[in-house]
């Protein structure tokens, strides 16, 4: 049969002081939950059970990871919690992976091990552990003199000779099902009237039963969350392991405690990436890129040897060799073609700017389409907006628009043709005309 993961997350997480349960908070621009969602995924190869607390109904859908539901209606202790899915997988699997919400930071790699050594070893019960200086709050495995495990002591609970202990039991368990659901019940009351799973290990013990242990990969797993100073110090070793990975594929981060990149994003070989940049989302960076400093892009797609200096881009497509800022605002649609260069404090939303655009400062483009090689003079405010509907302006190739340039859609610049500077644009210029004034009218042809 094969094996199964449950995830315990009907914490409530009281000391994060909030109205949102604990495991919704976002880590990593994702909530805490969908890290151990996917890690579980990977290691297992299918979708997780979560067990969540009742005021969690509402929210659960809203995760974009597939998982099955279960809900632990009484919190009455983490085995209490483990019972609950005994009636959706009892007989449907011979091992189970358990592991908790609140160490998202957990590798799938990690998972793995623990796996693999109950599968090698054969044992009925398997804990991932960790060597540290650093307790964290989680309990000290103790070992008689063979080295045999023989329980597990917490830590509020433990003696100063146990607390010196540098082993410590991070939380992650995978027990054989039929020896899991047989022993359950009898795990012991705790003072707190609560049922603990790690109560499971000294039963295993008492057995007589060897208990294998495997170890995390890296000690940045075991920061647990319980509360917001937990939660910053994991986005902290989420980053630096994010950056980490991307500095050794080549992409150089100047200051990488400061700079912020989702697990989402994709970024090219000789990118530069300067301090306090944000890249979030489903965002691809090209190669040779610079971005930054202060700069956000969200879900955008940026070409090979773009610039972008102390910008905002949100759900843009730029092409290659891009040059926008410095404090330029690209909005959702916003599409540059190769070699655009867009100034300072511009602005562009749900627009085409084709290849070779100037985009003079202080200029606003709603709702068009460029042609190639156009000149978008400084002040140019494309005015899509009528209070009902929003209309599209066109300005065809090679065009010239002046400073202060207003166009008031529907309108169209044919190719070719020229506003003079302070033109209020609110019927169509033929191509290769020039149009001054408000109104603008057309005064002669260019060609």
């Amino acid at each position: 049969m094969p094996l199964e993961a449950l995830i315990l997350a009907a914490g409530l997480g009281t000391r994060m002081k909030s109205d949102l349960p604990k495991v919704f908070h976002a880590l990593g621009g994702r909530p805490m939950l969908s890290w151990s969602i996917e890690a579980c995924q990977q290691a297992v190869g299918k979708r997780p059970y979560v067990v969540l607390g009742p005021e969690a109904k509402d929210r659960w859908r809203d995760l974009k990871e597939s998982f099955e539901v279960i809900i632990q209606e009484e919190r009455l202790g983490t085995g209490h919690a483990v019972a609950q899915a005994e009636a959706a997988l009892k007989g449907k699997a011979e091992a189970l992976l358990i592991t908790h919400a609140d160490l998202p930071l957990i590798r799938p790699e990690s998972l793995q091990a623990l796996i693999a050594a109950r599968k090698e070893s054969g044992a009925k019960l398997t804990l991932l552990v960790a060597e540290s200086s650093s307790s964290r709050g989680f309990g000290r495995v103790k070992r008689g003199h063979s080295g045999r495990v023989t329980g597990i002591v917490e830590e509020a609970h433990a003696t100063p000779e146990e607390l010196s202990i540098r082993e410590l039991n991070v939380g992650a368990y995978c027990i054989q099902c039929d020896w899991l659901w047989e022993n359950l019940s009898k795990l012991p009351l705790s003072p707190k009237g609560e049922y603990y799973l790690t109560d499971l290990v000294g039963l295993a013990a008492e057995q007589g039963l060897e208990i294998v242990t495997a170890s995390v990969k890296t000690e940045d797993e075991i920061i647990g969350i319980n509360t917001r100073v937990h939660l910053a110090q994991a986005e902290a070793a989420l980053r630096q392991r994010i950056n980490q990975r991307w500095m050794l594929e080549g992409v150089t981060i100047l200051d990488p405690a400061n700079t912020y990149i989702g697990p989402q994003v994709e970024i090219g070989r000789d990118t530069v990436i300067l301090p306090n940049t944000h890249l979030t989302g489903r965002t691809v960076i090209g190669r040779g890129c610079r971005v930054g400093p202060n700069t956000s892009v969200h879900d955008s797609q940026i070409g090979d040897r773009c610039h972008l200096e102390h910008s905002v881009v949100e759900g843009a497509v730029l092409e290659e060799e891009v040059e926008v800022g410095p404090f330029a605002h690209l909005r959702q649609g916003a599409h540059l073609g190769r070699g655009v260069h867009m100034g300072n404090f511009g602005e562009v939303k749900n627009s085409t700017l084709g290849p070779g655009v100037k985009m003079g400062h202080f200029s606003y483009i709603g709702d068009a389409e460029i042609g190639e090689g156009v000149n978008i003079g400084a002040g140019t405010i494309t005015c899509n907006y009528d209070g009902e509907r929003k209309h599209r302006t066109v300005i065809g190739a090679g065009a010239f628009i002046g400073s202060d340039t207003m166009l008031v859609a529907p309108v169209r610049i044919g190719p070719g043709a020229r506003t003079g500077a302070g033109s209020v644009v609110t019927k169509d210029v033929p191509d290769h005309s020039l149009a001054v004034g408000v109104p603008a009218r057309v005064i002669r042809k260019l060609r």
